[in-house]
């Protein structure tokens, strides 16, 4: 099977919305942040092994914490996982802080207050020349 074919997008897919379920609904761990998602996962075509992209939001403390409580559920997260995916193997799962989210929140926030400057020198310049 190779990497990109459209059997290995669906297993992808399919453990994604597995795994957000199972992060969000079945996990008690206090250590996990409430407001984490699974951004992306990558199964290697063997179904060996998984990359799950989590994004915390929440400061560093919070990532870090996130993802020590992940590492920690590993074991049940896989059971879980094997209980609801019918695979000839289960994955062993690696966890990866994604960062793209709050970097995609905070250039937004700068692009809105270079407009909002820029709306503001606009004004100014409208109430000088008397317009």
């Amino acid at each position: 099977m190779r990497k990109n074919s459209i059997k290995n997008t669906r297993i992808n897919g399919e453990v994604r919305r597995e795994l957000s379920n199972i992060i969000r609904g079945e996990i008690k761990d206090p250590r996990i942040n409430p407001m984490t998602s699974v951004v992306e996962v990558e199964v290697a075509p063997d179904l060996k092994s998984a990359k799950a992209y989590i994004s915390v939001l929440g400061d560093e403390k919070s990532q870090q914490d996130t993802l020590a409580g992940l590492k920690s559920a590993e074991g049940y997260i896989r059971r879980a996982l094997a209980k609801s995916i019918n695979l000839r193997n289960t994955p062993e799962i690696r966890f990866v802080l994604d960062q793209s989210i709050e970097y995609g929140v905070n250039m937004s926030k700068l692009i809105d207050d270079v407009n909002q400057t820029r709306k503001e020198n606009e004004d100014d310049k409208d109430d000088k020349t008397g317009e």
